[in-house]
């Protein structure tokens, strides 16, 4: 594979519990690039398969729970000595249209798209004290519309924020800071949205390169902004194949499509 870009940096990956979801491909990818591993999240027999497979360990944390954040962090220290890459790969693709989100599920999502990252990286910064990156998995919709999304947009673009104020108050400790935006993705959290038909279909043609994004693309940007080549901070970087030079397709578009695509399968 060449040269490694990432030997021996310690890279805490929060959000990897998931089987094969964004946490898990980035882990794969970045133990080929020589990293250190902690990956972290709450299903226990999912983290020690993916931590066995790549070299790592794990730890358990509840991104809504102060006192596991700091826990995990301090392990991390306990383990390695230093953390050089910080991951938050945890979210919630929580859909609702704007006037039925319930007090609930806003609370839910402040916790764990807004507040959960933000106590994060409070946790983690302290602990980069040979300067690192800081990587936080954001939205293309964190920047174009997409129908019934609001709570999730908000949120999502709110940490974006946070993210560049990281960058800009911490750069002085060669601390780097940045927001990596997908589009949609395949991969297992939008597996079951992909398989409704017609709906695919609808989305890629909003999509300049002529496809929807992959985890292993989110991976490749995350390596590089790990990297020792990178000299890029308080960016949002929209990994979406120039999804954002046009836009999602609007709730009535994704309804014709899969009214089209299905009377086709009657016929």
């Amino acid at each position: 594979m060449g040269n490694k870009h990432l030997n021996d940096k310690v890279t805490l990956i929060l959000g990897a519990a998931g089987k094969d979801n964004m946490g898990q491909v980035m882990a794969r990818r970045f133990a080929k690039e020589g990293a250190k591993l902690v990956l972290a999240g709450r299903n226990e027999e999912s983290l020690k398969e993916i931590s066995e497979e790549t070299g790592g360990s794990y730890v358990l944390c509840d991104i809504t729970k102060k006192e596991e954040i700091d826990q995990m962090v301090d392990e991390t220290i306990k383990r390695h000595g230093v953390l050089h890459s910080a991951i938050q790969a945890t979210g919630w693709g929580y859909l609702s249209p704007f006037l039925e989100s319930t007090e609930e599920d806003l609370v839910k999502i402040m916790n764990l798209q807004f507040k959960g990252p933000y106590q994060f990286f409070q946790s983690c910064i302290p602990a980069m004290t040979e300067g690192g990156s800081i990587i936080q998995i954001s939205s293309a919709t964190a920047t174009i519309m997409l129908d019934n999304h609001a709570a999730y947009m908000g949120t999502k673009a709110g940490i974006d924020h946070v993210v560049r104020t990281i960058a800009n108050e911490f750069g002085e400790r060669n601390i780097r800071a940045n927001s990596i935006s997908p589009g949609l993705t395949e991969s297992p959290m939008t597996a079951a949205a992909m398989a409704a038909p017609g709906l695919k279909e609808a989305f890629l043609k909003e999509y300049p390169l002529g496809r929807i994004g992959t985890s292993e693309d989110i991976a490749a940007m995350a390596v590089f902004l790990c990297s020792d080549e990178c000299f890029l901070s308080g960016q949002n970087l929209q990994v979406t194949g120039g999804l954002t030079l046009r836009r999602n397709p609007r709730q009535s578009d994704l309804d014709a499509s899969i009214a089209q695509a299905m009377a086709k399968l009657e016929n």
